[in-house]
C-alpha cells in the first residue's frame, strides 16, 4: 500500500517508520524540512517539503495513487482541510486525522472523516486510571448510533457468562482482552478477573450499560 502522511512531528514520524518497516510504500509531508530528522535512520520512504492540504504538495507525494492518509500534524485546520482534500478530491479510501479540539472531533467524525480526538483520548485514559469506572468510547460511527466502548465491569460479574451481560446489558459483546490477547466470547465464555470487555451498544443507552456492568446481573 502506498500511504501520504501529513506532519513529521513524534507521531508522524513513528508512524511512517513503523509503516516503512512492515514494507509499505510511504510518503512524509511536512512545512519545515528539519522535522524529516526525526525519521530513522533506515527510513526508505519519500519526503516531501510543503503545505499539507495543497494540491501540487500532496500529488509529489503520490496522493493519487494513495491507499491511506492520515494527517497528525500539530494544526486542527491544516489536519482536517487536508483529510477533506484527500478524501473529496482524491477519493483516498482510508483517510484519518488527529484534531485536539474534542467538540470538532465529534463534528468531522459525524461528517464521516474519522478523527482521533487527542485531549479527549489522554484526559480519558488518565480519568480510567484514576477511578475505573464507566464506559470508555473507543468507537462511534457517523450517525452516532452505535458506540464501541471499553466498559468497567463490577466484582458481581466475576465467574457470570459473557452472554448474560450482554442480554442484560441489551448490547454486543465485540471481543474481550484478557492477559493481552484478544478473545471472541462463546456461548461458554466466562468472565474473568482482570478482563477488558468491549461493548457495541446504542450511545442513547450508555448510563443503563455502565449502571448494570457495574452493578452486577439481577440475578447474581
Amino acid at each position: 500500500m502506498h500511504i501520504v502522511i501529513l506532519g513529521c512531528g513524534r507521531v508522524g514520524s513513528m508512524l511512517a517508520d513503523d509503516l516503512d518497516a512492515q514494507g509499505h510504500s510511504v510518503a512524509v509531508v511536512d512545512q519545515d524540512a528539519k522535522s524529516f530528522r526525526k525519521l530513522g535512520s533506515d527510513f526508505g520512504g519519500l519526503t516531501v517539503k510543503g503545505i499539507g492540504f495543497d494540491r501540487q504538495t500532496l500529488e509529489n507525494a503520490g496522493i493519487e495513487r494513495a491507499h491511506a492518509f492520515a494527517a497528525v500534524s500539530s494544526g486542527d485546520n491544516t489536519n482536517i482541510l487536508a483529510a477533506r482534500v484527500a478524501r473529496e478530491t482524491y477519493g483516498v479510501e482510508h483517510v484519518v486525522a488527529r484534531i485536539y479540539d474534542p467538540r470538532r472531533a465529534e463534528v468531522y467524525q459525524r461528517l464521516g472523516i474519522p478523527t482521533v480526538a487527542t485531549v479527549t483520548w489522554t484526559s480519558t485514559q488518565i480519568m480510567r486510571a484514576l477511578l475505573p469506572m464507566g464506559a470508555d468510547s473507543q468507537y462511534i460511527d457517523p450517525t452516532g448510533t452505535m458506540a464501541l466502548a471499553e466498559v468497567h465491569i463490577g466484582q458481581n460479574w466475576i465467574g457470570k457468562r459473557a452472554n448474560d451481560l450482554a442480554t442484560e446489558t441489551q448490547s454486543r459483546i465485540a471481543f474481550i482482552t484478557r492477559y493481552g490477547a484478544t478473545v471472541l466470547p462463546e456461548d461458554k465464555t466466562v468472565i474473568q478477573d482482570g478482563d477488558l470487555v468491549h461493548l457495541l451498544f446504542d450511545p442513547e443507552r450508555r448510563d443503563d450499560v455502565e449502571r448494570i456492568a457495574e452493578k452486577g446481573p439481577v440475578r447474581s
